[in-house]
């Protein structure tokens, strides 16, 4: 979801105006009450399906109940109310290594939801955790999790950064929903847009908060000690000092950290970060936390707002999406292929159009497939081989989705997804209010994705 960051505001009866500002802007709030309210009139009229469509329903003949799909079973829904927020947003899970029961991580505009998913077609919501901060109309929450810890930030000013120990959600009753605290919290930033973590390195990357500026912009990545859970320590700041065009590249909308063990040979063991900066994709090197560095920035021609991507297992090829190029373009849903094999002057990402219209949001690489959230078009799942990387191509495999009967380039219907590893099960998180939450999906593709 982009940035709150800047003031420009996305509203509905006003989008033309808003494609014209700047490429690069920080839009913070296109999903303000006006945008909100585009979504449930978009979907209002199917809330009461949705409510009756609970239960699990296979896909066959192309639907799974109301939902178009194809080689994804829905094996349950849990309806945002449930889950005690206004708006949902970001899902990541856990699960527990010896146990091995499986639980999703939803975040809404006020609380963290915590849903056991071990059963899939019978989920069980074990508790929420309530935001810090003073809670006002802000979307953004993200989860990421290491080891038994989830590390959760939001754009809530004074949120800061909230850490959860799981394994009490092992013990935690599950005939009433329990209220959580926070474990533990760290405050060297009031709020952040987006967290990613390196859980070889116990090292967290904030991004989007309100700190290691440059140039004028905050926002670079905040890295954050988290080897003990529960005493966080701040790290170090890495900041872009270049600029495209007019715009500065600083600010990280996501990023992916990785100790590197790819294709090019000078950076073998190096801990190497791929941020998407808004316009353009910025390559770091922050094994040294204290002197990080930046190898390259590369733009498109399409650039609009870079806004996450996901690497390949070999390491060879990030993938990424554009949160605004299908509208500032008029293009369909379109994936970027960056060769990443050399590290200090990748080429030109190439860009594959899918035969959706709607805007992408976030994707995971699992395997040979990639699992991405395309807002109104839902869960889409692209497979892929190094040949056909090469040749700038992606073969779409399986789908789920979230919004029957619509397909445009707006901010409605999912955010994100989650993959468990052991079962497969994949979870999927929407946004509009009381007609979405979590889906409990099951795709039907083999053992080929697992990592």
């Amino acid at each position: 979801m982009l940035a709150r960051s800047t003031r420009v505001t996305l509203l509905v009866g006003l989008l033309a105006a808003v494609l014209a500002a700047p490429a690069a802007a920080h839009y913070p709030d296109h999903h303000d009450s006006a945008k909100l309210a585009f979504g449930d009139t978009l979907l209002g009229t199917q809330l009461d399906a949705q409510m009756q469509a609970l239960g699990s329903a296979q896909c066959e003949n192309g639907m799974a109940g109301i939902y178009p799909c194809n080689n994804v079973d829905l094996e349950s829904f849990v309806p945002l109310p449930v889950l005690g927020g206004a708006t949902g947003n970001d899902v990541w899970g856990w699960t527990d290594g010896k146990s091995k029961r499986e639980f999703a991580i939803m975040g809404t505009s006020t609380s963290t939801g915590f849903v056991e998913v071990t059963d899939a077609k019978n989920p069980v919501l074990i508790g929420t955790l309530p935001t810090r901060g003073t809670p006002d109309f802000v979307l953004w929450r993200d989860i990421k999790v290491d080891g038994h810890y989830a590390f959760i930030v939001s754009e809530i000013s004074g949120s800061g950064l909230q850490v959860f120990d799981l394994r009490r959600l092992l013990t935690a009753s599950t005939a009433t929903p329990t209220v959580f605290t926070s474990d533990a919290t760290y405050d060297r930033f009031s709020h952040a847009h987006n967290i990613s973590i390196n859980q070889e390195t116990d090292v967290a990357y904030v991004v989007g908060s309100n700190t290691c500026g440059v140039n004028g912009e905050n926002g670079g990545l905040h890295m954050v000690d988290i080897s003990k859970p529960l005493v966080p320590r701040f790290a170090g700041c890495a900041t872009v000092e270049t600029f495209t065009g007019a715009e500065p590249n600083n600010y990280v909308h996501d990023v992916e950290c990785v100790v590197y063990r790819g294709p090019d040979p000078d950076y073998q063991g190096r801990e190497i970060c791929f941020g998407s900066n808004e316009n353009v994709v910025a390559i770091y090197d922050v094994t040294d936390k204290a002197n990080p560095r930046v190898i390259s920035t590369i733009g498109y021609p399409q650039a609009t707002y870079t806004h996450q991507g996901s690497l390949t297992g070999d390491q060879r090829w990030f993938l990424f999406g554009d949160e605004l190029d299908e509208q500032g373009n008029g293009q369909n849903t379109t994936t970027y292929i960056l060769d990443a094999s050399d590290l200090d002057g990748p080429p030109t990402p190439v860009a594959f159009e899918q035969a959706t219209k709607s805007i992408d949001h976030n994707q995971y690489v699992h395997g040979n497939r990639t699992y991405q959230s395309n807002y109104t078009a839902g869960l889409r799942i692209l497979a892929f081989d190094d040949a056909s990387l090469t040749a700038g191509k992606l073969s779409e495999v399986g789908f789920f989705d979230v919004v029957p009967g619509v397909d445009v380039a707006e901010f409605a219907g999912t955010w994100s997804n989650y993959r468990f590893p052991r079962s497969g099960t994949t979870v999927v998180s929407t946004i509009e209010n009381e007609v979405s939450g979590l889906f409990v999906l099951k795709p039907r593709l083999g053992d080929r994705a697992k990592k």
